[in-house]
């Protein structure tokens, strides 16, 4: 028989770098989960990603016990590190604020594509393209 969930819990965290520090710590430590567990877990499980924020869905059973499903890093963090950016534009309709090219942005879509609503590259790229024009990231040729 299938465990009871308690409660489904959608964070964000540095992979590999994760500490019971907020947000995960009162998040997890709410419905009774074993913070320090989890951490050492999610930890080796990320240790490549060093540090690159990522998405993590825990379910928290009725026992207390977890499970967790680590999703691939927003597509705003993968743009930023193929355009060697620190952060996107302020005004993106105006100040460009780097650029990639066809080969990165279809790298980026084929990395978020198990994660998107899409059902072809293209599609995925057409959606990654649209994050990276809200942050002032153009498509070089």
């Amino acid at each position: 028989m299938a465990k009871e969930v308690k409660a489904t819990i959608r964070l964000q965290a540095p992979g590999g770098q994760a500490t019971p520090a907020p947000p995960i710590g009162p998040a997890l430590g709410q419905h009774g989960v074993n913070i320090g567990q989890f951490v050492q877990q999610f930890n080796a499980q990320t240790g490549s990603l060093n540090g690159m924020p990522v998405t993590v869905v825990i379910k928290v059973y009725a026992d207390r016990s977890f499970s967790f499903e680590v999703k691939s890093p927003p597509a705003a963090a993968l743009l930023k590190e193929a355009a060697q950016l620190a952060k996107g534009s302020g005004v993106p309709n105006k100040d460009k604020v780097g650029s990639i090219n066809a080969d990165q942005l279809r790298s980026i879509a084929e990395r978020k594509m198990p994660d998107l609503n899409a059902d072809s590259i293209e599609a995925a790229e057409r959606i990654v393209m649209g994050t990276a024009r809200s942050m002032g990231i153009e498509l070089a040729d």
